[in-house]
């Protein structure tokens, strides 16, 4: 296993197998390709952005956050949150479009900030990944209970059969993985927006019952359930706990900063995806839990994640809404539906840790042999190392499926708002140093709304729910003497391996933090811009019918986003 240490690789690609030549960087053998290919079209792009998004999170883990804190608790905090994910997205979006990075967000980090920041981000960021991974394939195996309990069928058969799949998807090259995820994804939109319809109907007493709930259970039981305490500090204790699962429902909205280094035309299409977030978090996310929170009651036994042991396994708070509406086999159908669902989204979460491991690896900052490509520019050195975590889903062999799938939550909570803090502090960096050199805005392609001081906002309010997130760890678990020690170290186990990182790289490797009037804005972008010259020549030589589907996606499908 070789290190290279280098601390700052600026990489410039052609496109096809360029190596980098500067001091400190890889040295690689001559003909070993370790090259990703620009296979992503703008669509590609789009759908992934979007169907990464839609998975457990939203479909499932919000019937916890609703059994907990009850419908307008919910509704705020998915608000709220969202609002502070579209502040992420902007932060990013103006750097990636300004330098499409093959390695992605660390390394903005590593260029705007310090190289010892882009190697803990990169690091926890890889954790996240083959955490959720995992995660997510636990959540298919709690969605099959609902067919076939766990006592009938040891969900150990379909954890295989997951991990068998997304790994041969991701093996056969990130075109044939795009196509993949455009139709998957684009089926998955097309069914939320289906179910987005019906529960406006239910709600309007369009059901076989004809029972016109509109906002009755926001008075019985509630709008805001009661958590620890009673009163108001009771329910306050609840909202916030919220804001934890409405973190994670919107973790992998930032992973359209890792595909730009297979992104085509990346300067045009990563800045398209991040403009259109807000739209899609008001319409998948905000409209989503307004509907259910007036369709489920918060104290239904229903739902899977209550606190009452005699829980079903319904998984998802969208099929019991179906079941108490009284709708015969279209649960099912939802239901199978959810398990595209979450099967899309390991699909997607897989392909994102190897692409953070490679990223990595290309900074000299991970063992060099997983820039390894293939002749399909698969990395499958860090392909087979990230699917390798995978099997951590067997833990739900035997263990109970929900314990393992809350423990994954917090790890990879904690690991996500690390890495929406690592990108917002780059931005912050990234708009020191642009100011500093003076670099026109009219120059930026794409540029945040809000500026830094919307980074700031949105640093501020990460920070914070980071600190706060598990606050129920030291009041609620008599047990313990009321003190929960596996939800405190799940909760913050992230926080002192992130500082730790941190701190042991600048340590060994002696880095100095960059300074805004000498950080490398330039390096690499002109090497991206004739890329980009290029492509657009391309694409204007082809019409429009030799475009694969692009007829299709344009007028049937693009216009939803």
């Amino acid at each position: 296993m070789v290190w290279n240490g280098t601390d700052d690789s600026k990489l410039e690609s052609d496109g096809v197998r360029a190596v980098e030549t500067q001091p400190g960087s890889i040295q690689v053998p001559p003909g070993r390709n370790i090259e990703l290919h620009r296979g992503l079209k703008a669509r590609h792009i789009t759908m992934i952005a979007i169907g990464g998004a839609i998975g457990t999170g939203l479909i499932i883990g919000t019937g916890s956050a609703l059994a907990k804190a009850g419908p307008a608790s919910v509704l705020i905090s998915y608000t709220f949150i969202g609002f502070i994910v579209y502040l992420v997205m902007c932060a990013l979006g103006e750097m990636a479009a300004w330098l499409p990075l093959p390695s992605g967000f660390t390394g903005y980090a590593v260029r705007f900030v310090d190289p010892a920041l882009g190697f803990a981000l990169g690091w926890t960021y890889w954790c996240k990944y083959i955490l959720i991974t995992p995660n997510q394939m636990t959540a298919g195996a709690l969605v099959i209970q609902y067919w076939l309990p766990a006592d009938k069928v040891n969900p150990g058969v379909w954890i295989t059969v997951f991990f068998i799949l997304i790994v041969s998807i991701n093996y056969f090259g990130v075109r044939f993985f795009g196509e993949f995820e455009f139709w998957l994804s684009s089926f998955k939109v097309i069914v939320i927006l289906g179910v987005i319809l019906l529960s406006l109907i239910l709600a309007l007493g369009g059901g076989p019952d004809h029972d016109r709930k509109g906002f009755r259970y926001w008075k019985d039981p509630g709008a805001f359930n009661t958590y620890i305490d009673d009163g108001a500090a009771g329910r306050f204790y609840a909202f916030w706990s919220t804001m934890v699962q409405a973190t994670f429902a919107y973790l992998g909205t930032e992973l359209v900063g890792v595909t730009v280094g297979e992104a085509q035309n990346p300067r045009k299409t990563i800045p398209r995806a991040i403009k259109l977030t807000f739209f899609r978090i008001v319409v998948f996310y905000v409209i989503s839990v307004l509907l259910v929170g007036m369709l489920v009651p918060y104290d239904s036994e229903e739902l899977a994640f209550a606190v009452s042991a005699s829980s079903s396994a319904a998984a998802s708070p969208f099929v019991v809404a179906i079941v108490l509406a009284g709708i015969p086999a279209l649960p099912h159908i939802l239901n199978a539906c959810i398990l595209l669902f979450v099967f899309s989204a390991s699909n997607s979460d897989l392909y994102i840790a190897t692409r953070t491991i490679y990223g990595l690896a290309r900074e000299g900052k991970a063992p060099r042999f997983l820039t390894y490509t293939d002749a399909r520019g698969v990395p499958i050195y860090s392909l087979a190392a990230s699917a390798a975590f995978c099997l951590l889903a067997y833990m739900n062999v035997s263990n109970d499926s929900k314990t393992v799938f809350g423990y994954f939550v917090n790890l990879v909570t904690i690991f996500g708002l690390l890495t929406w803090v690592s990108i917002l502090v780059a931005h912050i960096f990234f708009v020191r140093a642009r100011e500093a050199q003076k670099v026109p805005l009219e120059d930026l392609p794409f540029r945040a709304p809000l500026g830094k001081w919307g980074s700031y906002f949105a640093l501020f309010i990460c920070i914070l729910v980071s600190l706060t997130k598990s606050y129920d760890a030291f009041t609620h678990n008599p047990k313990w003497g009321n003190f929960d020690h596996k939800t405190f170290i799940t909760s913050y186990l992230g926080i002192p391996i992130y500082i730790l990182l941190i701190i042991g790289y600048k340590f060994i490797k002696k880095t100095e933090m960059a300074r805004p009037e000498t950080a490398d804005l330039w390096s690499g972008k002109a090497a991206i811009d004739r890329e980009e010259e290029e492509f657009l020549a391309r694409q204007a030589e082809l019409s429009e019918k030799k475009q694969n589907y692009g007829w299709f996606y344009k007028t049937f499908i693009g216009w939803l986003f």
